[in-house]
């Protein structure tokens, strides 16, 4: 990313906004030239007072005008000044804060575009990716505040001092224009040095976000092992080495600084040189007031070069940041892909025909798998963790797409079909479900946004949660995250049921519940089932028994298929799954205590 490539992905953001930019531009003008008065002034001040003190009919009334003219014209400048500049920068920060909402805006809303194999890869983790977004639009946004706010009104400052200065002699705007070029390559050079160690730095920073959440997210385990030490050291690590880049990059900052700083001082002394000396040969137009005139101007030239070290540490910043943030939202391979079929009548006959699938992260999940999935039947996927039952659901839901082989609903191939118009028709449990920060009743109805609150009470009803809510405080109205995991796990089944869909995809969907709870559940389940397409996976050989065909799969593979019978007498691995289920459960014992 360079400067002018992220400028030009700026540019469409800042676009929209032309009014503020046309005001902030115009006002940063008159400031620029307010900027000038003290310069002028001072030259005339100094000139007329030299003159006065010189002439043999010199009065304190002549120098009390003088220095009332001057006081006047200086302190109006400042109250206009002041004026000017608390409008520059208002729409400036308005401009920033405007185009911070929408970068933030338009990364959600392309994040929400993506496939899920985009949040699979190593550099997508959670917390990296949140770091990429944050740093992202709070260094783009500043970028657009330095520019509007600093380096706007500074160098068009400095273009308007060092024209001034050309005016009033040639040779000393010379040696002013001469000395910025060099203030210039320094810092060029400085930026090209320190570009790998500031990469380095976000890297760091990605790191950090990442185990800090990971802490968050297994505090639990971490504490129940008493392992909060070795959290400790790792995170200390992490932060040693972020530490230890950023002393070794502000080192080579100081240093480029202090040369930077020593070359402005350079150009300082050789404009006093030069005026001086101009004027002690008497050349034309030079005076005493000039020597100051000049020395002002020239500190209005270097103005920005002061600044520009640390404007110029933002901009690479923002250039590092930008790459990563641009990189999200320019995307393109990564966007989900759609269809556009449409049908009015979704009937749920899933074939896949030899797909092979690998995930991003190079693991080979799926070898060759042909099934069929019959309409309004109870399909099950069985096969020890590992085996791929999850991935074949995330394939018929468009979650992932296969290298090779055909995926079929209905007759049309999946990749024909209108994503979100598959997605409608089909209901997913998931052994964890997610519940989002909000009420009860807003996690139920995201299964469907239009049900009404008899519709949010009837799914809780069918998801026998019903009773555990309106015994709460708010009812309703509750926190969903202060449910407890078997009470979440049911409202995420209350929004399937309120979806209603015609495709069911059920993983794990008792996982974490109680007996009765389980049984509860089984029985909204079995209820829901009628009349659907139902894929199930479970190690639990009571609800895979219901199916009417169950697939089992090994290594990726589909080694077993039939009526739960009929495999169960071929032998093989779905006998050594279902015999190890019943003994698991003593049901022999079980057996002798219902016969009891």
């Amino acid at each position: 990313m360079t400067i002018w490539g992220l400028l030009r992905n700026l540019i469409p953001f800042v676009l929209p906004y032309k009014w503020l930019i046309i005001v902030t531009v115009a006002l940063t003008f008159v400031g620029s030239l307010m900027a000038q008065v003290n310069a002028v002034v001072l030259d005339r001040t100094v000139d007329a007072i030299n003159a006065l003190i010189q002439a043999p009919s010199f009065t304190w009334a002549q120098a009390t005008r003088i220095l009332t003219v001057v006081s006047i014209i200086l302190l109006g400048k400042e109250v206009v000044a002041a004026v000017i500049t608390f409008f520059q920068r208002y729409y400036g920060e308005k401009m920033r804060i405007l185009v911070s909402r929408d970068l933030s805006v338009q990364v959600v809303e392309r994040i929400l575009s993506f496939r899920m194999a985009f949040f699979n890869t190593g550099d997508n983790e959670t917390g990296k990716l949140q770091s990429r977004i944050d740093r992202g639009v709070m260094s783009l946004s500043n970028t657009v505040n330095n520019f509007f706010i600093e380096i706007l009104p500074l160098f068009t400052s400095a273009v308007l001092a060092l024209g001034l200065m050309f005016m009033a002699n040639f040779y000393v705007g010379l040696v002013a224009l001469c000395i910025v070029p060099i203030y210039f390559y320094v810092t060029n050079l400085q930026a090209k040095r320190m570009k790998g160690g500031r990469r380095h730095i976000f890297e760091n920073h990605q790191r950090v976000s990442q185990g800090i959440l990971n802490i968050i997210e297994s505090i639990t385990v971490i504490k129940s092992f008493n392992r909060e030490d070795i959290e400790a050291r790792r995170q200390e690590q992490v932060q040693q080495d972020m530490t230890d880049q950023q002393m070794a990059t502000r080192r080579q900052s100081y240093l480029f600084n202090g040369l930077k700083t020593f070359l402005e001082q350079i150009g300082t002394v050789l404009i006093i040189i030069l005026t001086a000396y101009l004027v002690l040969i008497d050349y034309p137009g030079m005076t005493i007031g000039k020597i100051m005139y000049h020395v002002m101007l020239f500190s209005n030239v270097s103005a920005p070069i002061r600044q520009l070290h640390r404007i110029y540490d933002d901009m690479n910043d923002a250039l590092i940041y930008a790459e990563g943030f641009f990189g999200i939202l320019h995307a393109d391979h990564e966007v989900e892909a759609t269809g556009q079929f449409r049908p009015a009548e979704v009937k749920g006959c899933f074939e896949m025909q030899d797909v092979d699938f690998t995930y991003p992260n190079g693991t080979k999940a799926l070898h060759s798998v042909s099934m069929r999935i019959e309409p309004g039947k109870i399909t099950a996927l069985v096969g020890l963790s590992g085996a791929g039952k999850s991935t074949i659901v995330n394939l018929l839901d468009k979650f992932y797409h296969p290298q090779s082989g055909s995926i079929r609903l209905d007759g049309m191939e999946l990749h024909e079909w209108d994503t979100q118009w598959l997605r409608e028709n089909i209901g997913l449990v998931l052994q964890k479900n997610h519940i989002f920060s909000g009420s009860i009743e807003e996690n139920i109805r995201y299964g469907n946004p239009q049900a009404t609150h008899e519709d949010v009470v009837r799914a809780a009803r069918q998801a026998y949660i019903y009773d555990q809510i309106v015994a709460l405080p708010k009812g309703f109205d509750s926190q969903a995250l202060e449910l407890s995991g078997g009470q979440q796990q049911r409202i995420a089944i209350a929004r399937m049921f309120i979806k209603n869909p015609p495709i069911i995809f059920l993983d794990e969907p008792t996982a974490s519940l109680d007996a009765i709870a389980t049984e509860q559940i089984k029985n909204s389940i079995d209820a829901i089932k009628q009349g659907r397409t139902v894929i199930i996976i479970s190690h639990n050989i009571g609800q895979i028994i219901d199916a009417d065909q169950i697939y089992v799969l090994e290594r990726g593979r589909v080694v077993q298929s039939g009526t739960p019978t009929e495999v169960y007498h071929q032998g093989g691995l779905y006998k050594e799954i279902f015999d190890a289920s019943a003994r698991s459960m003593n049901a022999d014992k079980i057996a002798e205590t219902l016969q009891g």
